[in-house]
């Protein structure tokens, strides 16, 4: 969904809302003198709410479910943070560690190798293309849409005329 790998590893269970399909951006978390905190996102504009597809919401319910079995297993040991993406007793994920499995992931895949953050630039790539297409799509229907608006704007003056 084009998060920043710290919004992702800071995102926390209350920010997301699996029945509307959105979650908010409104932490991230980053490691400072080698302890884990979550900080405000990177810039103001970063605060922000995303709709969900239906397919995430999917995965983020199955997610939880599994979570959930983590906690119950870790028993004592599981550090409740609330966060979305933990290590199977609850603690948060390290970013560098993400980095070097995401890099495996790509290796098996015989994909070849891309930084976790090109995933943002692809997400938004994606985004464009799917909007250019929409828009090449519908072009015909912004000049009707002019017409109309300036055909109700002439209904408007002709009823004040009178």
């Amino acid at each position: 969904m084009g998060l920043r790998q710290g919004e992702a590893l800071g995102l926390r269970w209350r920010d997301i809302d699996l029945e509307m399909g959105y979650l908010r951006i409104n932490k991230q978390l980053q490691r400072i003198n080698g302890a884990f905190q979550l900080v405000e996102p990177k810039t103001p504009r970063s605060r922000r709410t995303v709709a969900l597809p239906a397919s995430i919401v999917v995965a983020l319910r199955e997610h939880e479910d599994r979570q959930l079995n983590e906690k119950r297993v870790a028993g004592e040991r599981w550090e409740d943070s609330d966060l979305v993406f933990t290590t199977d007793r609850g603690r948060p994920l390290d970013g560098t560690v993400v980095s070097h499995r995401f890099h495996r992931i790509l290796d098996q895949a015989g994909l070849p190798q891309r930084r976790f953050h090109d995933l943002r630039y692809s997400c938004a790539t994606l985004l464009l293309v799917q909007i250019a297409q929409t828009m090449n799509t519908y072009t015909h229907v912004i000049p009707e849409l002019r017409r109309d608006a300036a055909n109700r704007m002439e209904a408007l003056i002709a009823d004040r005329e009178r």
